[in-house]
């Protein structure tokens, strides 16, 4: 719960302040929002690379090194060197880095991006070090306050600062551009990573710094597959922001990308909560692998999580009427990809469950023919269906590459790790919900308010089937979600 306290109001306080803010200052202008959906999309590219793998490294050879701190120290002084080296390149050739990424006229944005996100890749192993030595508390402070600083800076930048620079005849002015809009967000981000990092500076430093090459080695023989499978993970996630402005035209395509981004917002609701389980779930699977019970606990695990995740994927469709004030108006439009990439994350949310096969085994390998494989389907749908059907073919391919990622896990852990997950026995939920999500898409309610009550007795509903099939509510409190 308490990595949800860190995963969950970060993500919340960016949906719930962010998101319906960005859109409001740029009402008129859906393509500046295009800019920071595009650019943010870069940034989870990038940040895949530059942690190369080794978060899960890090885990797995603490796990088995009696000297965990030598393996923290390790891949510390490798992510520092790669983090600067990066930094520096880009800032030497940042001319055609921002050719490339089509913002060549925006220098400082390229300067800036680049600077986050090396920060952010540093401190990726940190924070795995607070997570493995069950410092939730800890960790949860430093990312809620990396966000509240963002927002409060964004803010200020935005909509206090224009007013100040209206009525100011001194420095402010000359500090101050109420033109620059887009770029004062990457200030904001760029000066909340660098507070992050201050505030990991305790957990860097208390660590005598060593570096040992053979360990290094090892580590990354285990997570350049990771590498390889989490930038074909995040091709999935990201390409379809990436490549909407370049396949529709440079006229429309970032207000598109702006409006879809804003929809996405929405949808990706149910990516909060599999993050938050993520984060706990993965050093509990390592450790709980010492056990005899080891297979029934991760069967034990999956069923649950699917049931809740199907209950979040019914309040966000449901409510829709009231999560659709999230965005402003001109952007939604792009709510009807909502119900597609909520049900696509909860399909990676599985994947996620089923995926610790090949870590717990050392065949990170596969890791990366599975991510591959989605990877691919997300490039050919996006770029055969984008013309003809704009974002819609974006969403769809979510559902097409999470699919596809989980038949293949399940092929390869067959014969390798195999779990009897019975994943049969949960067609009956995955009816029944979208069921319900399409009654209430199509059904004209005589009001909101009889909306609400309705779509309120259908999760009610859902959850007294849960209960009376599975023993949801009873698990859910007997065992602590």
């Amino acid at each position: 719960m308490i990595y949800g306290l860190g995963t969950i109001i970060p993500r919340f306080l960016h949906y719930a302040v962010m998101t319906p803010f960005y859109t409001r200052i740029f009402y008129n202008n859906t393509g500046n929002y295009g800019i920071i959906t595009e650019l943010y999309a870069w940034m989870v590219v990038i940040l895949v690379v530059l942690t190369y793998g080794m978060e899960t490294g890090f885990f797995r050879f603490a796990q088995k090194s009696q000297d965990s701190e030598k393996v923290f120290s390790t891949a510390l002084v490798s992510l520092f060197i790669t983090s600067v080296l990066f930094v520096v390149l880009v800032n030497i050739f940042i001319t055609p880095v921002s050719a490339l990424m089509d913002y060549r006229n925006n220098h400082d944005y390229i300067r800036m991006f680049a600077g986050i996100v090396a920060i952010d890749a540093f401190t990726a192993i940190p924070f795995a070090k607070l997570r493995k030595e069950c410092k939730a508390f800890q960790f949860s402070i430093i990312k809620i306050a990396n966000v509240l600083i963002t927002i409060v800076l964004v803010v200020f930048l935005l909509k206090i600062a224009p007013g100040l620079w209206e009525k100011s005849h001194g420095w402010f002015r000359k500090v101050y551009n109420p033109d620059y809009k887009v770029g004062y967000i990457f200030v904001a981000n760029l000066i909340s990573s660098g507070f992050t990092l201050i505030f990991l500076l305790p957990v860097i430093l208390k660590t005598k710094l060593t570096f040992d090459t053979g360990l290094w080695y090892r580590m990354v023989s285990y997570s350049y597959p990771l590498l390889l499978a989490g930038l074909s993970g995040t091709i999935n996630d990201a390409l379809d922001k990436i490549i909407l402005r370049r396949m529709i035209g440079e006229s429309d395509g970032l207000s598109v990308v702006g409006k879809y981004g804003a929809g996405y917002k929405i949808g990706v609701l149910m990516a909060l909560f599999i993050q938050m389980f993520r984060f706990a779930a993965e050093p509990y699977f390592f450790e709980r692998a010492k056990h005899a019970d080891a297979k029934e606990t991760y069967s034990f695990v999956m069923k649950y999580f699917i049931l809740v995740m199907l209950v979040m994927f019914l309040c966000i469709n449901l409510y829709l009427s009231v999560f659709q004030y999230i965005i402003a108006s001109t952007y939604r439009e792009a709510l009807i990809v909502v119900p597609i990439i909520s049900m696509a994350y909860l399909l990676y949310g599985i994947y996620i469950n089923h995926s610790i096969w090949y870590k717990l085994n050392d065949l990170t390998i596969y890791a990366v023919y599975i991510t591959v494989l989605g990877a691919l389907v997300t490039i050919v749908l996006n770029v055969v269906f984008i013309p003809s059907y704009g974002y819609m073919a974006s969403a769809w391919a979510h559902i097409a590459s999470y699919g596809s990622m989980i038949i293949a896990s399940f092929i390869f852990a067959e014969k390798r790790f195999k779990v009897n997950y019975n994943m049969k026995q949960f067609i009956p939920y995955f009816m029944i919900a979208l069921g319900m999500v399409a009654f209430g898409r199509y059904f004209r309610y005589p009001g909101l308010e009889w909306e609400l009550i309705i779509n309120t007795l259908f999760i009610l509903a859902f959850i007294i089937y849960a209960q009376y099939k599975d023993k949801l509510l009873t698990i859910f409190f007997k065992r602590g979600a």
